[in-house]
């Protein structure tokens, strides 16, 4: 179903039966669309102008026939010959008037919000979220499937009925939905179809499982690592825009990371890279086996379960909670407001424990920047950001700068709704053949 080890790891899509795809891309370059046959053609440039002025529409909101001319640098008979074409070809729609601004009124334009739809689905191994995005990426409508307990063999039941309820909150139907992005722990390794680094996720290892899903949905269907897609909301949306070099540290249930180099997600061979709570660390017992334990010396020295450890270590109360992912928000939310004490020992010895991990990762990518992502390292804030860079300044040479991520609702989500969208802006919106 995939293709072999010749895979481009560094974001190119797989196509597969059924009309599937194997990975979810990297996103497309705003104001650049497809590559023409025929550079240079009548027909080629007006689709080119017709791409600058919808990501314009994108971008701004809302615009003039004047002000897009001037955006684009298009005479007033070339912009609005534009727009004829792209509300006659149904991406765009007029929104009103500039009455009330200074001047004479000008209709307005936007990107049809109706054009297209998307959805995206964030799989864990408690629930399922799906949400159905349209063309402009506003969200359309949301579901969330509870799935503990549910039986292995009920998975592509499972990602329908969460997808059928993002439609239906969405006012749609399932073929109104142009492609859907899975993004799940772990990685489909390209040679194989085959779900690795995720044992935790059950059912979802079935050798058939890709094949199952394209028969059970009528659209072209994309499967990314969730880490993966964290990373590209964050340069899509938030603190990584305009990085080409970075590192998403995640650490939410398990740490993992995203390396995006040349402005491209790189997976690795088998899709495996970033799959960083496996690595051996110093202060940690060398884990064999690493795949059957499900484990690795810097999950345990740095994940989230290690913060409760550290806390009672240091003779605090650990609070109550359903996971230890709860126990570890809750513990950090405190200590990141803790002068001294006992609590910021807890923050000083969790950032040396994170900051370990990452030196050797900077040592050998050298990124722009790291972004820390996930609920347990977001719950500690600035103050945890401040002392993991002060530590990895002490432990490493290259000295990244680090952020918190700023997209704090659903990223694994909103990232699955923006690489579907990146590929669906780029069939849509070229105008070559129209």
């Amino acid at each position: 179903m995939f293709k072999g080890p010749q895979q481009d790891n560094g974001g190119g899509r797989t196509a597969a039966k059924g009309g599937c795809v194997g990975m979810a891309g990297p996103p497309s370059t705003p104001g650049v669309p497809g590559t023409p046959s025929t550079p240079g053609t009548p027909s080629v440039l007006r689709a080119m102008n017709d791409r600058a002025a919808l990501d314009l529409l994108l971008e701004h909101g809302p615009l003039s026939r004047t002000r897009i001319g001037k955006l684009t640098g298009l005479s007033k008979p070339t912009a609005s010959q534009l727009l004829v074409r792209l509300e006659t070809a149904g991406l765009v729609v007029a929104t009103g008037t500039t009455e009330g601004r200074p001047g004479p009124n000008a209709q307005l334009y936007a990107v049809n919000p109706r054009a297209a739809y998307v959805a995206g689905l964030d799989v864990t191994p408690h629930r399922i979220r799906a949400a159905v995005a349209d063309i402009t990426g506003a969200s359309a409508g949301e579901f969330e499937l509870p799935t503990p307990g549910r039986r292995a063999d009920s998975v592509v039941h499972q990602v329908t009925e969460a997808l059928d309820g993002a439609v239906k909150a969405a006012g749609l139907v399932q073929s109104d939905v142009r492609r859907v992005v899975i993004g799940t722990p772990g990685a489909f390794d390209p040679g194989t179809g085959r779900l690795r680094y995720a044992s935790h996720l059950p059912g979802w290892h079935s050798p058939t499982l890709l094949d199952d899903l394209a028969a059970a949905l009528p659209m072209p269907v994309e499967y990314e690592n969730d880490v993966n897609l964290a990373a590209v909301a964050e340069q899509r949306l938030g603190a990584a825009r305009g990085h080409q070099d970075f590192v998403l540290l995640w650490n939410h249930g398990g740490l993992g990371a995203a390396l995006v180099i040349g402005g491209r997600l790189h997976r690795g061979w088998t899709g495996g890279a970033g799959e960083v709570g496996f690595m051996p660390v110093p202060g940690t017992p060398l884990v064999r086996r690493v795949t059957k334990a499900n484990s690795g010396g810097f999950q345990e020295l740095a994940g989230g379960q290690a913060v409760p450890r550290l806390a009672r270590e240091l003779g605090i109360a650990v609070p109550p909670g359903e996971t230890y992912i709860d126990e570890a928000i809750a513990l950090l939310s405190e200590a990141s407001r803790a002068a001294d004490g006992p609590y910021r020992d807890l923050l000083h010895a969790f950032a040396t424990g994170l900051a370990t991990g990452l030196a050797a990762m900077v040592a050998l990518l050298d990124p722009e920047l790291v972004v820390l992502s996930g609920g347990v390292l977001v719950a500690g804030g600035e103050p945890l950001r401040g002392l993991v860079q002060a530590e990895l300044a002490e432990l490493a040479a290259p000295r990244p700068r680090l952020v918190i991520g700023s997209v704090r609702d659903e990223p694994v989500l909103r990232g699955a709704l923006e690489s579907a969208l990146a590929t669906t802006r780029d069939e849509v919106f070229d105008t070559t053949s129209r």
